[in-house]
């Protein structure tokens, strides 16, 4: 799919909500439990860290939102972890498997290099493969697992936790 990739801006928030809520409501991807307004997504986007990366991809020629990655740093409590930055993406579900993540992955990557990360983290579902191998092929390695580490519609779920060096 031939995509631009770009910042979100706070009047993005209806297209990367009409992404993050199917997503969650099919209960398989993601961790996250409940939808979000446009309005609650639009004040997240306006109060995103200086430091966080927040990248759109958009189908060419129509400028669709069809996936979103965010970056955002580790830990704001210690300077310790200042290196460190924890990702999400996420992909229109009727866009999966066409390169999308790849190439937000490496837009979020150069910017990472430009803000000082230099490592990235992030835990996977254990019973989302496809996204593990996604991450995988972007050059992620696993680190561990975080045994029923989150608790979805009552069911435990193991997270995998995968790095990357920048």
């Amino acid at each position: 799919m031939d995509i631009a990739i770009r910042e979100a801006r706070p009047d993005d928030a209806a297209a990367v909500v009409g992404i993050l809520n199917p997503v969650i409501e099919t209960g398989k991807y993601t961790v996250l439990d409940g939808p979000f307004s446009a309005e609650e997504e639009r004040r997240f986007i306006s109060s995103f860290p200086p430091r966080g990366i927040f990248h759109l991809a958009e189908s060419r020629p129509d400028g669709r939102v069809v996936g979103l990655q965010t970056m955002e740093p580790f830990a704001a409590y210690t300077h310790a972890f200042d290196h460190v930055g924890i990702i999400a993406t996420y992909v229109d579900l009727g866009c999966r498997r066409q390169g999308i993540g790849r190439q937000l992955s490496e837009a979020t990557f150069a910017a990472a290099r430009q803000k000082g990360y230099e490592k990235i983290f992030t835990y996977v579902r254990s019973d989302n493969p496809a996204a593990l191998m996604a991450y995988m092929k972007c050059g992620f390695r696993v680190v561990g697992t975080a045994q029923r580490h989150a608790k979805c519609a009552g069911r435990y779920v193991d997270e995998i936790i995968i790095e990357k060096f920048l």
